[in-house]
């Protein structure tokens, strides 16, 4: 069956998970998913007028500064999920240990993992911010979760996506079947099938990178950058520069208009800055279905087994050609 524009994304989810012959429990979990994406919408649209803009003074756990709009939206994701029944437990980016299911409610068989906003910097000048998260099957018997349900590889995930905040609210996801992107629209209060079947173009002209990092980069890494400003690239001439700084917004551009997205480790972040539960892997697993690829600079992305709630990586994301050509250079091999 293919689904129509204007589709509301309950009933795409309710039909996705028919074909696969899944219960309702992930149905209704992702519902509420988009219902708390749809509250922490409508805070970052009025934050000006809310006075939850600026600091609270604190650091998060990743070591940066936390945004009032942060704990909001975290806050925001963990009340609308921790009673539903269907997660065993959740992690966050804010929070430095798992977030437990309350005795009170019963424990389901699915985990959670999110950044409630990322690219947060750049709240208090009105840039697009989002929501990344992913949904695992946790490996445990019953009751509640473990530190081993929450540290899956991103190959066991069984949805990944995230919503953008900007000038539409969207809510792109997979799970396993394809990218589907929805637009909320305010006037009915419902996310809408916008961008069916997603795919990633196979190369692109846009490459996404902080280059004030540039003199703490490696050789490769430098070399690589120099060789897409350049006219001795594939595309024959130079490729275009756009980096917003949040990763959720530079991510869904390369998604759209393909190229490559680049964090790579430097001298003083030598294991890269990047979170793999909650921003790498779920995205990874996206990009994936759209036809493109993602790795560390040595290895696939999904294929790394976690070791920490907050373990950090290198990251290059995009487009399979632009990704499989920054591989060989990474290796030394151009």
């Amino acid at each position: 069956m293919t689904h129509s524009i204007g589709e509301p994304l309950s009933r795409h989810i309710l039909e996705e998970m028919r074909k696969v012959g899944a219960t309702g429990e992930f149905t209704m979990l992702f519902n509420q998913i988009a219902f708390a994406a749809k509250i922490v919408s409508r805070e970052v649209n009025k934050a000006g007028l809310a006075n939850i803009l600026g600091l609270t003074g604190e650091t998060n756990v990743s070591g940066d500064e936390v945004k009032k709009l942060d704990i909001y939206a975290n806050d925001t994701l963990i009340k609308a999920l921790n009673h539903v029944g269907h997660l065993c437990v959740m992690a966050s980016e804010e929070n430095k240990t798992l977030i437990e299911i309350p005795d009170r409610y019963p424990a389901g068989k699915y985990v959670f993992v999110f950044d409630p906003l990322d690219g947060s910097s750049n709240i208090d000048v009105n840039a697009t911010i989002g929501t990344i998260f992913g949904v695992y099957r946790r490996v445990s018997s019953d009751g509640k979760g473990t530190m081993e349900d929450v540290l899956q590889k991103g190959d066991n995930l069984v949805c990944g996506g995230y919503v953008l905040y900007g000038s539409s609210t969207m809510l792109v996801y997979t799970t396993g079947n394809g990218v589907h992107g929805f637009t909320l629209d305010p006037s009915v209060g419902e996310f809408l099938l916008s961008h069916p079947d997603m795919q990633i173009p196979k190369r692109g002209t846009i490459y996404s990178v902080n280059e004030g990092y540039y003199n703490l980069w490696d050789e490769n890494v430098r070399r690589y950058v120099d060789y897409l400003k350049s006219d001795k690239n594939k595309n024959g001439k130079p490729y275009k520069m756009r980096y917003i700084g949040s990763l959720v917004a530079d991510f869904h551009r390369t998604l759209i208009y393909g190229g490559i997205f680049m964090y790579p480790a430097d001298k003083n972040s030598p294991s890269g800055k990047l979170r793999l539960l909650y921003e790498a892997n779920p995205l990874s697993f996206v990009v994936e279905q759209a036809g493109g690829r993602a790795i560390d600079g040595r290895q696939r992305i999904r294929d790394i087994q976690p070791t920490d709630l907050h373990q950090r990586t290198p990251l290059f994301i995009g487009s399979e050609e632009d990704v499989k050509e920054a591989e060989a250079f990474l290796r030394g091999e151009k």
